[in-house]
């Protein structure tokens, strides 16, 4: 029997916050969200709230998070009018499940 206390596990020592490192990885290519979850060390749930947030940084830094539409590999259809940032759970025209997920990534906005 060990009854001796067990030690809190101490946290990572971590540079840059978590939207720092999601930005960065957007930054460098078109990622998806299970991606950026396991570049960042977080569940890929709060990934979406994260984005969220990324979207209004970008814009007030004269850049664009792009988010490449979620397509169904069944059928082929495209969600172009989705706002949010979850991948759908079914296709609308065929209700297949198997879908592509969005990808994301940042890219400066021109100033013409």
């Amino acid at each position: 029997m060990n009854n001796k206390p067990q030690e809190p596990p101490l946290p990572v020592e971590m540079h840059e916050t978590v939207r720092q490192i999601i930005i960065s990885a957007l930054e460098e290519s078109p990622r998806s969200s299970k991606e950026l979850s396991s570049r960042a060390g977080i569940p890929e749930k709060q990934v979406y709230g994260h984005l969220e947030h990324i979207r209004k940084t970008a814009a007030a830094t004269q850049r664009r998070l792009i988010v490449t539409p979620a397509e169904c590999k069944k059928c082929g259809f495209v969600f172009r009018k989705r706002e949010r940032f979850k991948k759908p759970g079914r296709c609308p025209v065929c209700r297949g499940e198997s879908i592509q997920e969005p990808l994301y990534s940042i890219k400066k906005q021109s100033t013409d």
